[in-house]
Parts: C-alpha cells; sequence; structure tokens
C-alpha cells in the first residue's frame, strides 16, 4: 500500500514546483514528502535543521520541492541573519505558473504577539499572493491553518489555544479557508497520519481529477 501510495504522488507530482512557506508545521510537510517519495533527494545547502532552507529534487520526475522558514518573529533559537526572509517578499519573486504550487503555513510563532503584528503580516501575504495570481493565474495557492497543541503548564501560561483561536479567526477571515478536525490528540506537531492527510487534500487540488485521494486519507 505504501509502495502504491509513492506512485500515486509521483504521478500527481510529477512536473510541478512545490514551495513551501512557513513554520515547522509547514516543514513537516516537506519531511513527509522526503520520506515517502524515494525519488526525492534532498540538496544539502548546509542549512540549520530547525529553520532551513531545505530543497529537494527528483530529477527523473522533474519534481522540486522547497521549504522556507517565514520572517521574525521567530522562535528558532539560531537563525541566520540573510535567512530572515518575508513570505511577501519570496511571492513577489517567484515566476509562478499552472505547474506551481504555492504552500503557506504561518501562526503558531505570533502566539505570543499582540495580534496587530499578526494582520499586518497577513495582509501583506494576502496583497503577495493577489499579485501572484494577477501575473501567474494558473499558480495554485494553498493555505494551512493552525491546528490545537498538547498543553503543558507553561504552554498554558505563555502560548495556549486561546491566542492560537484568536490568530485562526484572523486567518480564516483573511483567507477564507476552513479545515476540519481529527479522532488524534492535540499537538503543535501533528501526528503522520494528520500529516498524510494534510498533504493528500493538498494533492487533490494539485491533481487531476483522475487522482482520488480520499481513501488515503480516511485511514
Amino acid at each position: 500500500q505504501k509502495v502504491q501510495h509513492s506512485l500515486t504522488l509521483i504521478c500527481c507530482l510529477k512536473g510541478k514546483v512545490l514551495h513551501l512557506y512557513g513554520d515547522s508545521t509547514i516543514r513537516q510537510w516537506f519531511e513527509y514528502l522526503t520520506e515517502t517519495l524515494p525519488g526525492l533527494k534532498t540538496f544539502d545547502l548546509k542549512s540549520p535543521k530547525q529553520n532551513g532552507p531545505f530543497l529537494a529534487l527528483d530529477y527523473p520526475n522533474n519534481i522540486l520541492v522547497s521549504f522556507w522558514c517565514h520572517g521574525p518573529p521567530i522562535h528558532f533559537s539560531s537563525v541566520p541573519a540573510n535567512q530572515l526572509r518575508y513570505i511577501a517578499n519570496e511571492l513577489d519573486a517567484l515566476l509562478g505558473g499552472t505547474n506551481t504550487v504555492v504552500i503557506i503555513g504561518i501562526w503558531s510563532h505570533f502566539s505570543t504577539f499582540p495580534v496587530e503584528v499578526y494582520i499586518r503580516r497577513l495582509l501583506s501575504i494576502r496583497r503577495a499572493v493577489e499579485r501572484l495570481l494577477t501575473r501567474a493565474p494558473g499558480t495554485l495557492v494553498i493555505i494551512r491553518t493552525a491546528n490545537p497543541k498538547a498543553l503543558s503548564l507553561y504552554e498554558t501560561l505563555t502560548n495556549s489555544d486561546w491566542y492560537s483561536l484568536q490568530h485562526d479567526k484572523v486567518l480564516r477571515a483573511i483567507f477564507k479557508r476552513m479545515t476540519l478536525a481529527h479522532h488524534l490528540p492535540h499537538n503543535l506537531h501533528p501526528q503522520p497520519p494528520i500529516i498524510k492527510n494534510m498533504i493528500n487534500v493538498v494533492l487533490s487540488h494539485v491533481c487531476p481529477p483522475v487522482v482520488n485521494f480520499k481513501e488515503a486519507s480516511e485511514e
């Protein structure tokens, strides 16, 4: 079944360029793809493990996947200053097109800051998305919303889901997106089955209609 799933992913992503922008919950998607697709090899950019950037290539199938951490505020312990890149700026540098997929996930690092900071950042990203879709209408842009965390005492006092909920409402209002709940327990970094389901939902939009990921998502 895993082999069949990998072959389906390859069929879906063949000839595609995927750009992942955001925090560690988006980095999980990069890790899932590189672990699931045997031909997708990570190119060593000598990047820090937490924040990247990362690049993976599948030459025979012409697949490229990249991950870039969003700009500050961030909670990573150490990030080179020249890697602090804002998503809006990165989107403005993209050529885009029908074989380009952009996935954005930015929420966790903002939960300890005033919501006004998050609103300004999302509005900046939205304007960049609009510019991208204006010059390259075929580009597919997907927004990943927030998810609940496993709450320790420290998390409850300093970075609880109450703050994340406020930011999630802002994100949904600006990008008009919805998500579904899952039976697995809450975690800042969702467990692998949830990551798999997320990727399958994304691929259902990326791939031709003949490729069906619903059965794989219901495991």
